[in-house]
């Protein structure tokens, strides 16, 4: 449930970042930690009727959402999809250090090419995926062919970018992450026109009922937590990668004194950092 979000602008199937696959690794690692807990609350939301016992993690990423699954559903087995075989390998390497490999399958695919067999699931989870296809209509019809009858499908979409700072922060540059923000979100608006989507009437014109519909809002305080200064650091690293041009030169100036790992004014010698965002989860059945 990651993640752009902290994933690219490259319009793709999911989480296929082929340019900077470890800065991205680790962006879906520290979402992942970070938000354990906002992960385990959306899974335990699900209207199960029956615990499930194949499911799909469309757009796996590193994980966060088949370990979240795998921990709630504890006699289910994933296949986890993903179009970016370094995400996979890393996964297979965690279901093993978790000892769990033998529930887990990996599926390299591109969802926008040829449609995977990927069986016939009770629940397909899409968290942050669904907003990189090409053509997310035809991947919603795909998911209610695929899975059984009564099965369900579970989308997350993210609200966007997390944020980190106080808005009074840089104190040089008041606003500096609203106004990256706003350069980031212009720039996804030409590249993802779906992310942010409403996904409720595109699930319920492809046939699926939807049961219910979620905004999870996030907000953890980050003083005490290291991971939450090497979260915002990764992913304030790859906003600068796609706003750079569109900032003024002080705004640009500032936003690197924040990326300094070892300067006196970097996030991570901060001590007010916190992670705010928004998550909303639709859960939809097949009739």
């Amino acid at each position: 449930m990651t993640h752009a979000h902290p994933h690219a602008t490259r319009r793709s199937a999911h989480h296929d970042h082929q340019h900077d696959s470890d800065g991205q690794a680790e962006i879906l690692d520290l979402d992942a930690q970070v938000l354990a807990e906002h992960i385990a609350a959306v899974t335990g939301w699900l209207p199960i009727r029956t615990a499930p016992h194949q499911i799909v993690d469309l757009g796996c990423g590193t994980g966060a959402g088949t370990f979240a699954l795998l921990a709630r559903f504890p006699e289910a087995h994933v296949t986890a999809v993903d179009s970016s075989a370094e995400h996979l390998r890393g996964l297979r390497e965690k279901a093993r250090a978790q000892e769990v490999e033998g529930r887990v399958r990996t599926v390299q695919a591109d969802l926008d090419a040829d449609w995977p067999d990927l069986g016939a699931p009770d629940l397909v989870w899409a968290s942050a995926s669904m907003h990189h296809m090409a053509d997310p209509d035809r991947t919603i019809r795909k998911v209610h062919d695929t899975l059984v009858p009564g099965g369900l499908f579970a989308v997350v979409e993210l609200a966007g970018f997390p944020r980190f700072l106080p808005e009074d922060a840089p104190q040089d540059r008041p606003g500096l992450e609203e106004r990256c923000h706003a350069a980031s979100d212009r720039l996804h608006a030409e590249h993802m026109p779906h992310r942010g989507a409403d996904w409720g009437p595109k699930l319920t014109g492809a046939g699926f009922t939807v049961e219910g519909e979620r905004t999870l809002t996030v907000n953890i305080e980050g003083s005490r937590d290291e991971a939450i200064g090497r979260y915002a650091l990764s992913v304030l690293q790859r906003v600068r990668g796609s706003v750079a041009d569109a900032l003024s030169a002080e705004d640009l100036a500032a936003l690197d004194r924040l990326l300094d790992t070892g300067g006196p004014h970097g996030l991570l010698a901060r001590n007010d950092l916190a992670v705010r965002t928004e998550r909303t989860v639709w859960a939809a059945r097949r009739t």
